[in-house]
């Protein structure tokens, strides 16, 4: 059995749970199996990056018994479902190993397969990995979000980098031949003077190493919010609200949680370059998952709307949730959305009595008391 046979066999029982699910959000697509059969059959190790809900882990566990593979996923819901997925397809993982986007994911392995990340930042760092390593790349995505830029940032990490047939509106790109130089410099950091804060961001962060104008909104609100013993950022992406927080309130304990893996790692830079990290923990979750009932005075929120490549409106009702339940009873929700959401009436119902902090051209900020 080819990769591409297997993936046939098992792409229509895969799922993206614990991720959103909908008719229209599907865990595999054509993309997934172009990039194994281009990938031919690896022998050994391979390094599979970006693997969404585990098709092509999958396809290639069914595929050779003795094909050992370390996998990164930035997701952390991406790593979950790939584990559920295995155990409803009666697959073993004990075969597969996960990994930071570091040395440790390529060293040894000859090819990395890779579905290709939107943002140019992240395809760099990952690909200085990759060639860093001496591997090659096979990386494949739908068309409609590939771009020329693309191949750019490749041939700065390869000698040579070739481009596949279309099929089934999907692509290609295959790096070979690494360059002896070193990978960018990640994560990458920039100072923002009107805040008094630097920010740090991986490849794969959300706004990289700016500041984006909803979170900049939220923070000219800080001076308003309750003083708190706890606090949490949630989906803090590369940390801003939670250093700023930190900063503002000396003696609150905050924690910033994402469930990005690169987000995680660019929100402890931040809050280490800025000086808080001794009252910044910061957490890989989904949601408030780890999080205790009843545990923090404050969340500040900034929701995310995108699943992967797909816009959604699911993602924010779950947040709301999660703060419920986590917030102390008068705990406060700070949250700021693009006005045309009009969030505030399911904040209400979810979270309690919520009031208008403010409102500009774009955007809304509530705050919201747990009852």
């Amino acid at each position: 059995m080819t990769p591409a046979e297997a993936f046939d066999e098992i792409a229509p029982r895969l799922r993206r749970r614990p991720d959103i699910e909908a008719h229209d959000l599907v865990a595999a697509d054509a993309s997934d199996r172009l990039i194994l059969t281009e990938a031919g059959s690896p022998q050994g190790e391979v390094a599979v990056i970006g693997d969404r809900y585990g098709a092509l882990t999958l396809s290639l566990l069914r595929t050779d018994p003795g094909l050992r593979i370390r996998v990164h996923q930035d997701a952390l819901t991406g790593e979950r479902a790939l584990a559920l997925n295995a155990a409803d397809l009666g697959v073993s993982l004990e075969r597969v190993t996960w990994h930071d986007l570091d040395p440790s994911l390529v060293a040894g392995a000859g090819t990395a397969l890779l579905q290709l990340p939107r943002s140019l930042d992240a395809l760099d760092e990952i690909a200085g990995v990759v060639a860093g390593a001496g591997a090659r790349l096979v990386a494949g995505g739908r068309i409609k979000h590939m771009t020329v830029s693309m191949n750019d940032v490749l041939a700065r990490h390869f000698g040579r980098v070739d481009v596949s047939r279309a099929a089934s509106k999907s692509r290609v790109l295959h790096a070979g031949e690494p360059l002896a130089r070193t990978a960018g410099v990640w994560p990458r950091r920039e100072h923002h003077a009107d805040l008094g804060l630097t920010v740090c961001a991986h490849g794969a962060a959300f706004a990289g190493t700016s500041v984006d104008i909803g979170t900049r909104y939220l923070l000219t609100f800080l001076g308003d919010m309750r003083r708190a013993e706890r606090a949490i950022d949630l989906a803090c992406g590369t940390g801003v609200l939670a250093t700023m927080l930190a900063t503002a309130q000396p003696r609150a304990r905050v924690v910033a949680t994402d469930q990005s893996a690169a987000a995680v790692a660019s929100a402890r830079a931040t809050a280490e370059v800025n000086g808080v990290a001794d009252r910044v923990e910061v957490v890989r979750d989904d949601g408030l998952g780890a999080q205790p009932d009843r545990s923090a005075d404050l969340i500040v929120l900034n929701p995310p709307f995108h699943s992967g490549a797909a816009v959604t409106e699911e993602i924010a009702p779950r947040m709301f949730a999660d703060a419920a339940r986590v917030l102390t009873a008068g705990g406060e929700l700070w949250c700021v959305f693009n006005s045309h959401l009009a969030y505030r009436p399911l904040l209400e119902r979810t979270v309690g009595r919520t009031r208008q902090a403010g409102r500009n051209a774009k955007f809304t900020v509530t705050v919201s008391t747990r009852r």
